[in-house]
């Protein structure tokens, strides 16, 4: 194993996985989509004792995981959910991959699908800070939670977080909790994703269901 696939776990793990992380009960059945190199399956099977798999699309992020004892393999969010069967996680998690698929609500069926529950997490394109930067550089923003410039981002379908709920309503999903975040890292709201969270948050978490017949 090369030295950039070693992986040391992290004790200061990204807000979005905390946050996340708490919305997870322990013992449960749990597929990460776009695990990365795992640090939050990592935490999540040490913390909560998951029984967890992960989908990801990067060869050197699945040999991290594999060789740090993760059961993830490589795969893509827009064409191989499909493979999953019905209901056979609790959870299926899409941490701020949602906005780099091609067909986001077409994943956002296949999540629901697959999990029990949904938990999805993007960054608010709504931020003041984009729109500032927008309104005052007239350039496609860069911020903490977007870093790359556009001719290299891997996002293709930027949303803000009234985007977002409003296809929850379109597609007839329950959002059973929501945690927005500013640019700090601090929690804004659990329960408020109105036009004061859609200016100020920065990153958006949300635990989705479908709703019962």
């Amino acid at each position: 194993m090369n030295e950039q696939e070693k992986f040391i776990p992290k004790r200061d793990i990204r807000v979005d996985w905390q946050l996340i992380a708490e919305m997870i009960k322990p013992g449960s059945r749990v597929l990460d989509v776009g695990c990365d190199d795992g640090q939050l399956l990592a935490h999540l099977t040490e913390t909560k004792n998951v029984d967890g798999r992960g989908l990801e699309l990067s060869q050197a992020g699945v040999n991290i995981c594999v060789a740090n004892g993760l059961s993830v393999v490589q795969g893509n969010a827009d064409t191989d959910l499909g493979f999953y069967p019905d209901g056979g996680f609790d959870y299926a998690i899409l941490s701020k991959t949602l906005q780099a698929t091609h067909q986001p609500h077409v994943v956002l069926e296949q999540l629901l699908r697959i999990g029990q529950r949904a938990i999805v997490s993007f960054p608010n394109f709504a931020n003041w800070r984009c729109r500032s930067y927008l309104a005052f550089k007239g350039r496609m923003p860069m911020t903490h939670s977007l870093d790359t410039p556009w001719y290299e981002t891997p996002n293709i379908h930027f949303c803000t977080l009234k985007d977002f709920t409003a296809l929850c309503g379109k597609m007839g999903v329950t959002i059973e909790q929501t945690v927005i975040v500013d640019a700090s890292g601090k929690v804004m709201t659990r329960t408020n994703y109105g036009a004061f969270a859609n200016l100020f948050g920065a990153d958006c978490i949300f635990m989705l269901s479908k709703k019962k017949a």
